[in-house]
């Protein structure tokens, strides 16, 4: 039997397409996996039927939030972590933990080649690529949106021709990533930057104004710098993060409008929500304020602000991050 394509599949038109594609293209079996990082949305099961739909001869579902939750987003709340000094890693933090989970699959399902459904224009082709070179650099990598330059009309025109169940009469304007740790959105209309965000552009944050006479005060418990209580509530981290998406997000709090540095060498407006981690890092940072000593506050500035870079730039499993966790 030749070696299986893994392929980190997100129930979207892109992935469900690459499935097929795959299978035509390379005559290789997909195993489809799906990693649930409390990003919500359609339910975990019903994407993992579609795949097999779609033509895997697997599909597997992991859940994966409390350890994205305890092993990727506390780390970058220890760290107070804000690329540019505003962007929470939303999607960085989940690419290393998506490549874990797929090279774990490969090696269970005989797969020798693990693809993507990054395009050449963002982050996270780099990321993704990066991460399996560090932890699997036997398996080949395969891109198909971005090495054949497909376009949302010529997987529309495949997914017709080959009948692959899948609904793509009505498009989204937006271009959607999210997680438990956040959501990012970009869309066409946003790249003039004199043009504000509309209201249809959020979905975890309310509007600032609507609640504005009616405050909501927390208290977050910290124990060696781990979040362990809202109120006085025991909580794990991702209760942690999941209570303060909905109270913090109630009130406004989270909304970013940030022009991004991007790692491939372009300039981006990003919108990010993201009101757990932002109050987590605010909450964070204030506490160090109060217990660290001068020169090591100091110091430990310099030191979050790489370890930020280093996670932004797909630099996860790298020495140096290693070696700043040590």
């Amino acid at each position: 039997m030749s070696e299986r394509v893994i392929l980190a599949y997100s129930g979207g038109l892109d992935t469900s397409v690459a499935i097929s594609w795959i299978g035509k293209e390379t005559g290789r079996e997909v195993v489809a996996v799906a990693i649930d990082l409390g990003q919500g949305g359609e339910d975990m099961e019903v994407i993992r039927q579609r795949a097999l739909d779609c033509g895997a001869v697997e599909a597997v579902v992991v859940d994966a939030r409390d350890e994205f939750a305890e092993q990727y987003c506390l780390p970058a709340i220890q760290s107070n972590a804000l690329y540019m000094d505003r962007y929470p890693l939303v999607s960085a933090l989940s690419r290393p933990l998506i490549v874990k989970h797929l090279v774990d699959a490969a090696r269970e399902h005989a797969g020798g080649i693990v693809a993507h459904g990054c395009t050449g224009k963002g982050n996270d082709q780099v990321r993704f690529e990066v991460g399996f070179a560090s932890l699997a650099p036997d398996l080949e990598v395969l891109a198909p949106v971005r090495d054949y330059a497909w376009t949302r009309e010529k997987a529309i025109a495949f997914a017709e021709q080959n009948d692959i169940p899948i609904n793509v009469t009505k498009r989204s304007p937006f271009s959607i990533d999210q997680n438990v740790w956040g959501r990012a959105v970009e869309t066409g209309f946003l790249e003039h930057l004199w043009n504000a965000p509309t209201k249809d552009v959020y979905d975890y944050t309310e509007d600032p104004t609507v609640n504005w006479s009616s405050p909501d005060e927390v208290i977050v418990g910290f124990s060696k710098g781990v979040p362990v209580s809202i109120d006085g509530t025991p909580v794990t981290v991702l209760q942690a993060i999941e209570q303060l998406n909905q109270r913090a997000g109630a009130q406004g709090v989270g909304r970013l409008d940030v022009v991004e540095d991007r790692l491939v060498g372009i300039k981006s407006r990003e919108i990010y929500e993201a009101p757990g981690a932002m109050v987590l890092i605010t909450a964070h940072t204030e506490l160090e304020h109060v217990t660290l000593e001068r020169e090591l506050g100091r110091f430990k500035r310099t030191t979050d602000q790489k370890w930020g870079e280093l996670v932004y730039d797909g630099l996860w499993y790298s020495p140096l991050k290693t070696a700043l966790e040590s």
